[in-house]
């Protein structure tokens, strides 16, 4: 009987550990990590209206850790360098901020008219995108990426 109880009672053990033990939490999707552009899209009246691909080499990166972004964009069609360093913010309503602190010539010329990139965030495990609004919040441009790290 003492054989019998002490089996039961390892089983109810085994089985009420394997309850606690076999549930992982998700992990939330994050921005932190290295990301390619994949294609942009142009929006109309709330709908993408056109998908503009990469094409001749175009190639677009952006790296994002511990609240710093990094970003380079090669085109062998455009003579100019691109690419940016600064801080980013995510909110809770689905927002990315970006604020650039050094960059390229052409960058830098930008920012003195945009202090703050502001953009509406779509984020899941493996992919991003980032949309751009107007003033009356329509959509009107998105770069959307992929993870490759």
């Amino acid at each position: 009987m003492k054989k019998l109880f002490g089996l039961v009672f390892l089983m109810l053990f085994l089985v009420s550990a394997t309850i606690y033990t076999s549930s992982k939490p998700q992990k939330a999707a994050s921005l932190e990590g290295t990301w390619e552009l994949m294609n942009r899209y142009n929006w109309e009246d709330g709908n993408v209206s056109d998908t503009i691909p990469n094409t001749n080499g175009y190639q677009q990166v952006k790296i994002y850790s511990k609240g710093k972004v990094m970003w380079t964009r090669y085109s062998p069609d455009d003579s100019n360098e691109w690419f940016g360093y600064g801080s980013y913010t995510t909110t809770d309503d689905d927002h990315l901020e970006e604020r650039l602190e050094y960059g390229s010539k052409v960058m830098m010329s930008i920012q003195d008219t945009i202090e703050v990139f502001r953009f509406e965030l779509q984020l899941d495990k493996n992919t991003y995108s980032q949309i751009s609004v107007d003033q009356d919040g329509n959509r009107t441009f998105s770069e959307n990426y992929r993870r490759i790290d």
